[in-house]
């Protein structure tokens, strides 16, 4: 009998007297291993001639992949064996009640913008996003918002250091957004922009982050009479009134001429009622439509903004305006959504 014949009968009986794991990974390392029995035989091939280390090896590599096979297969016997030892032994009282588990919960800023979002969508707008931080030029100059204008000054806004002609800020309101589209597609445009926004100022109902939704129209035949009925119809829907009351004010913003500033006449619980500011509007001024390079005697349009926590405030019932920032989970439980819950007019 030659050697590897008795080696190959050898290994084939040690594998099968295997009893457990840890005697399959003893006999892999006492075979296989670098001082393994079947190492050490390869090992000698370097002084053999070619022709004998050739037929050899051919032979060594046959009987490792032999023995390989038969470590693979005794191992799988015994993960299954001791899978199924478990199985048997181990059991679950499904009688126990579950451990209590906190459901989350939408955050009512997160399902203001959400609703917004869906209601304008129905309309025909798109949505459009940008940066926090805007060039003066996008957050004032091209709004035709003058350099003297009460909403440059450092106490209303936050500038960045390193300023240079053309000084950096957080962006005081999402119409930067309108001008970067305006400058980027060519009319007619019909868009959305939610985002934070950022002022310097904090108390019950302002504080110095918070977030806004504006929408532009541009085109060739858009008039107030299609931003007042664009807005009646958001308002109406989004609170979930389909008769409520909107009153339009002549207002100023320098980006708007004409502007107006829309109320809405609010039923609190006791019966009373009282007409209550929500945003400011108006058609977009020709100076701004030509800082974005569009013709002013060919195009016109609308543009609106509103805060999302003042809106959001009045539909849900809350009344300190931090409380969206406090990170109370016990607050989010009681003012959160589980899912998105659309509160809409069809």
């Amino acid at each position: 009998m030659s050697v590897l014949h008795q080696l190959k009968t050898s290994f084939e009986e040690q594998v099968q007297r295997a009893q457990n794991l840890n005697d399959i990974e003893s006999l892999r390392v006492s075979i296989l291993g670098k001082k393994g029995t079947l190492t050490e035989e390869m090992k000698s091939l370097g002084s053999l001639s070619p022709e004998e280390r050739k037929s050899r090896g051919g032979e060594l590599n046959t009987l490792k992949d032999h023995i390989l096979s038969l470590l693979e297969e005794k191992e799988r016997h015994f993960e299954d064996k001791e899978l199924n030892e478990k199985l048997a032994s181990e059991t679950i009282d499904i009688s126990l009640p579950p451990r209590p588990e906190m459901e989350g919960k939408i955050h009512p800023i997160s399902q203001a913008i959400d609703e917004c979002i869906a209601i304008f969508g129905e309309m025909g707008f798109t949505l459009r996003e940008g940066p926090d931080i805007e060039s003066d030029f996008h957050n004032f100059s091209a709004l035709n918002i003058p350099a003297e204008h009460p909403a440059r000054a450092e106490q209303d806004t936050f500038y960045l250091p390193g300023q240079g002609q053309d000084p950096l800020v957080l962006r005081t309101h999402t119409s930067p957004v309108q001008i970067r589209t305006m400058l980027k597609e060519k009319p007619p445009l019909r868009i959305i922009c939610p985002g934070r926004v950022y002022r310097s100022d904090y108390d019950a109902t302002h504080s110095p982050m918070f977030h806004q939704i504006e929408g532009l129209v541009i085109d060739k035949s858009t008039h107030m009479g299609h931003l007042k009925g664009c807005l009646e119809e958001f308002l109406r829907r989004f609170f979930g009134d389909p008769d409520l009351q909107v009153r339009f004010r002549p207002g100023y913003f320098p980006f708007t001429e004409p502007s107006a500033e829309v109320d809405v006449l609010w039923k609190s619980g006791n019966g009373d009622s009282k007409w209550l500011e929500i945003l400011g509007c108006g058609m977009v001024h020709p100076n701004v439509l030509k800082n974005c390079e569009i013709d002013p005697q060919e195009y016109q349009g609308f543009a609106f903004g509103m805060g999302i926590e003042r809106i959001a405030m009045l539909k849900y019932g809350i009344d300190d305006l931090r409380l969206f920032f406090d990170s109370d989970l016990r607050w989010l439980q009681n003012y959160g959504f589980g899912n998105y819950e659309r509160s809409l007019i069809s």
